[in-house]
C-alpha cells in the first residue's frame, strides 16, 4: 500500500465513490425532476445520458486520479502545467464552498431528525425550535450551531484516512442509507394515495422524450449528481490499485449512483402524492410538483405530521437517510482540499482536516448571516457556471493536452485487453470530441 493512502477493496471503492455521488440532490432533485418531466420517460433519457455524458467524464477523472497518484492541483499540473495547476485550485475553492453551503443544509437535516426524537420524548417546545424553517431569521443560531455539528461529524471521518476514516465508514453508511430507502418504501407505499404517485412516476409519456428542456434537465441531473468536475472522484480514483480495471470500476459507481436516484423517486413521488390524499398542498402556483429544498423542508414534515403517532418515526428515519446521504458526500468534498494540502504543503493530515474544516465553517457562518444574499447566489455560482465549467476543463486535459499512449498505458495496468475493447474504441473520442461540446450546450443554456 502507497504511503498516501489506498482503498483495501474493490467494495470499499464503489461504496466510497458511490456514496460521494449519491448525496441530497438525488433525494430532493432526481424524483421532482422525473413527475415533472414524463414520468418513466424522464427516467430512461436520465439513465441513457448517465452513461453516454457523464460515465465518460467520471472515466476521466478516475484514470487522470490514478495515473497522477496525487490530488487535483499536482494531478492536472503534471499534465497542464500552469493552466493545470490553476484549474485544481479553482476546483478545491469550488468543492469548498460547495461544502459550505451543503453544510449548513446537512444541519438543518440533523436538527429535523432531532426534532422527530423530541416528539417521541414529547419535548414539544424544543421540537419546534429544531424545526424552524432554514431561512427564518430566527433559525441562524440553530442553523450555524447544527453546521458546526455536521462539519465535526465530517471531519472525524476523513482524519481517520483513506482506509480506517473513508472507506470504512462509507461501507456501512451505503448500505444503511439503501436499508432505510428500502423500508421507508415499504410503509408509504401501504398510505392511500401512494399508488397514484406510483403510477405518476413509473408510467412514461413518451411524447416529452424529445422535448429540449427535459433533455437538457437530464443531462444536467445525469451530470451533477455523480459529483462530476469538482475533484472527489479524481481524489478518489488516485487512491485505487494499480490492479483494478477502471471501466469496471466507472461503471459500477454509475450504476449504484443511478439506482440510488431511481429508489428515492419511488419513495418521494408516493410520498408526495400520500401528503396530498392527506391535505397538503405538493403543486406550486404553475401547476408543477414542489421541489428541491421546499419539499424537504416544508411538504414531508407536513406529511409526517398528518401520520400520527407512526409519524416521529418516519420522520426519524427520513432524516436519518437525508444525514447518511449528506455524510457520504461531505467526506469526499472536505478530502479534495485535504489531499492538496497534505500532499502539496506537506502538512500533518489531522492538522490539514480541522484548519480546512474551519475555514469552511466560517463560509458557512458568513451564509448563514447573510441567507437571503448568499445562499442561492453561492449554489448558482458553484454548481451552475463552476461545476461544468471544471467538467470540460477535465475533458479538454485528458482529450487534447495529455498524450493519448500515456491514457492507454494507465488503464492497461489493470486491464491489458483494454485496446481492443469497444470501451477504448469510443471513450477516448468521446471525451475529446462529444462531452465538450454537450458541456458548453449546458452550460449556454443554463445561462
Amino acid at each position: 500500500m502507497s504511503a498516501r493512502g489506498e482503498f483495501s477493496s474493490r467494495l470499499g471503492f464503489v461504496l466510497a465513490a458511490a456514496g460521494s455521488a449519491v448525496g441530497l440532490g438525488n433525494v430532493w432533485g432526481f424524483p421532482t425532476q422525473v413527475a415533472s418531466n414524463g414520468g418513466a420517460a424522464f427516467v430512461f433519457v436520465y439513465i441513457i445520458l448517465a452513461f453516454a455524458l457523464a460515465y465518460p467524464v467520471l472515466m476521466a477523472e478516475f484514470v487522470i486520479g490514478r495515473a497522477s497518484r496525487s490530488n487535483m492541483v499536482d494531478a492536472l499540473g503534471k499534465i497542464g502545467g500552469t493552466a493545470g495547476k490553476a484549474s485544481g485550485i479553482w476546483g478545491c475553492i469550488t468543492v469548498s464552498l460547495i461544502l459550505a453551503f451543503y453544510s449548513l443544509v446537512a444541519g438543518v437535516m440533523t436538527a429535523f431528525c432531532l426534532s422527530s426524537l423530541s416528539q417521541l420524548f414529547g419535548q414539544a417546545e424544543w421540537a419546534s425550535w429544531l424545526m424552524q424553517d432554514m431561512g427564518d431569521g430566527a433559525a441562524i443560531v440553530r442553523n450555524i450551531l447544527f453546521c458546526g455539528l455536521f462539519m465535526v461529524l465530517t471531519v472525524l471521518i476523513v482524519s481517520g484516512g483513506v482506509k480506517d476514516g473513508i472507506e470504512r465508514w462509507s461501507v456501512r453508511l451505503m448500505p444503511a442509507l439503501l436499508a432505510i430507502i428500502v423500508l421507508l418504501i415499504l410503509y408509504v407505499m401501504t398510505q392511500d394515495g401512494a399508488m397514484t404517485g406510483l403510477k405518476n412516476y413509473l408510467l412514461p409519456d413518451f411524447s416529452k422524450v424529445m422535448n429540449a428542456d427535459l433533455l437538457l434537465s437530464a443531462m444536467g441531473q445525469a451530470f451533477f449528481s455523480m459529483s462530476l468536475g469538482v475533484g472527489t472522484m479524481l481524489v478518489y480514483g488516485s487512491y485505487v490499485s494499480k490492479s483494478e480495471k477502471l471501466s469496471t470500476l466507472g461503471a459500477s459507481v454509475a450504476l449504484v449512483d443511478i439506482g440510488v436516484a431511481i429508489l428515492a423517486g419511488l419513495l418521494i413521488i408516493p410520498a408526495m402524492y400520500v401528503a396530498a390524499h392527506n391535505g397538503v398542498v405538493i403543486f406550486n402556483d404553475a401547476g408543477e410538483l414542489i421541489a428541491g429544498p421546499s419539499l424537504i423542508f416544508a411538504v414531508l414534515p407536513a406529511l409526517f405530521d398528518t401520520m400520527g403517532a407512526a409519524g416521529s418515526f418516519v420522520a426519524f428515519a427520513f432524516f436519518a437517510l437525508m444525514i447518511i446521504a449528506a455524510v457520504t458526500s461531505s467526506i469526499s468534498m472536505l478530502e479534495v482540499p485535504v489531499a492538496y494540502v497534505v500532499e502539496n504543503k506537506g502538512v500533518n493530515r489531522k492538522k490539514a482536516v480541522w484548519i480546512i474544516a474551519a475555514i469552511i465553517y466560517f463560509c458557512s457562518i458568513v451564509i448563514a448571516l447573510n441567507f437571503d444574499d448568499l445562499f442561492g447566489l453561492v449554489i448558482a455560482l458553484t454548481t451552475q457556471y463552476s461545476q461544468p465549467l471544471l467538467g470540460l476543463m477535465l475533458c479538454i486535459f485528458l482529450g487534447w493536452v495529455w498524450k493519448r499512449d500515456k491514457v492507454l498505458a494507465e488503464l492497461k495496468q489493470g486491464d491489458e485487453q483494454v485496446e481492443s475493447s469497444l470501451f477504448w474504441k469510443i471513450w477516448p473520442w468521446y471525451v475529446r470530441f462529444v462531452c465538450p461540446i454537450v458541456i458548453i450546450f449546458m452550460f449556454y443554456r443554463s445561462l
